[in-house]
């Protein structure tokens, strides 16, 4: 380690409230000073030390000499006419705090840049948050996986998303906030880093989002599945189940090779779920491939014994060699799966025109200057 590296300030964004208190205690200051940081960071969402007036003057000047807060950084903004907002959030490593290494070359870049969704709502928000920059499981209907992966995100990269679109939507906050883990990236293969962040943004003393409010998306990563199983505090669970048969699923999906849909149907029979709870199940319609109703029969036979609701997500444009399901094609669909008694819903995905839907993160303004994400050709 340099002596540059040695005395570099401390991210304390992602920190929880314990290894707060361990580094103040490092500074000579009481730990309780440490679970005030936590509280002025995440629940007063103040990320200037000089605004925690709750410390002294002089700890609030030692922190800007020891510490840093580093908040992800809006590149650009992307406004939808239904009033979806995408961001394009610049992350630089050297204050990550724990982002893991970077392509197959080697290289770590030092800047990712990543996108975050906020869907305002009548009562609530969504924020929509990545967990990686780009995407490794290569799902072949999806813009993201052209990014290829570009390297995972840490906690408080994670956890200042969402801290970045609630201070930037401040003054028209709705009372409840929803997170959903379904942006760039498989949360499962970056899962320490998910957890430790959702430690905090669901923390009633953190950035209080009640976990019922949350949902974590995976194309099927069954030990993630399984480990998320036995987290005391969890988001809801979605699987991106997408096709009816295996070999279908081989086809759009290739992590169902490694986990096929008996195994990944097994872990989620197996799921613990509360009362109320149930499996969310996202089913993307490509025109013409995975929407006939012999599809939908097989989905429901998929679904035997397990308690669960569908969303059938008709696909978004991109340029990928699909198209979207007729709507007659997508309402045959849930009609077979209502009448075999599982709960169906068609989700029109919101922000198509600002490329903010379910499938359209690619950064498409990666060829600017400011979008340093490692990629060899400009996606459109």
């Amino acid at each position: 380690m340099t002596s540059e590296q040695s005395t570099a300030p401390v991210n304390v964004l992602g920190l929880p409230a314990a290894q707060l208190r361990e580094f103040v205690e490092v500074l000579g200051e009481p730990g309780y000073r440490g679970t005030q940081i936590y509280h002025a960071l995440y629940a007063e969402r103040k990320f200037d030390f000089a605004e925690m007036t709750s410390l002294p003057a002089a700890l609030r000047e030692k922190l800007a000499r020891e510490a840093t807060i580093a908040m992800p950084k809006i590149v650009r903004r992307h406004l939808s006419s239904d009033g979806t907002v995408r961001y394009v959030l610049a992350l630089d490593l050297q204050t990550a705090g724990g982002a893991t290494r970077g392509p197959a070359s080697g290289r770590t870049p030092k800047q990712a840049n990543i996108e975050t969704v906020f869907m305002p709502e009548e009562n609530r928000q969504t924020i929509c948050i990545s967990t990686q920059a780009g995407c490794a499981v290569d799902c072949r209907f999806c813009l993201t996986a052209t990014l290829g992966l570009v390297r995972n995100l840490a906690a408080g990269e994670i956890v200042g998303e969402v801290l970045v679109a609630l201070e930037d939507n401040r003054a028209a906050l709705k009372p409840q906030t929803n997170i959903v883990l379904m942006g760039q990236g498989e949360p499962m293969l970056n899962y320490d880093a998910v957890i430790a962040a959702l430690g905090i943004l669901l923390d009633p003393k953190g950035v209080a989002i009640a976990p019922r409010h949350a949902a974590l998306s995976t194309s099927g990563i069954v030990p993630g599945i399984e480990r998320l199983a036995q987290e005391k505090v969890r988001p809801n669970l979605a699987i991106s189940l997408n096709a009816s048969s295996n070999e279908q699923r081989d086809q759009i999906m290739p992590i169902n090779r490694k986990y096929p849909l008996e195994k990944l149907l097994e872990a989620c029979r197996k799921f613990p779920l509360k009362t109320r709870e149930w499996l969310l199940f996202e089913y993307v319609l490509l025109g013409g491939f995975n929407d006939s109703p012999e599809d939908a029969r097989r989905v429901v036979r998929l679904l035997s014994g397990v308690r669960a609701k569908v969303n059938l997500i008709p696909w978004n444009p991109g340029a990928l060699p699909f198209h979207r399901p007729e709507r007659s094609r997508v309402e045959e669909f849930q009609k077979i799966l209502v009448e075999k008694g599982v709960l169906t819903f068609v989700r029109d995905s919101r922000g198509q025109d600002v490329m903010a839907a379910c499938g359209q993160l690619a950064l498409s303004e990666a060829t600017l200057a400011a979008a340093q994400v490692a990629q060899d050709e400009p996606r459109t």
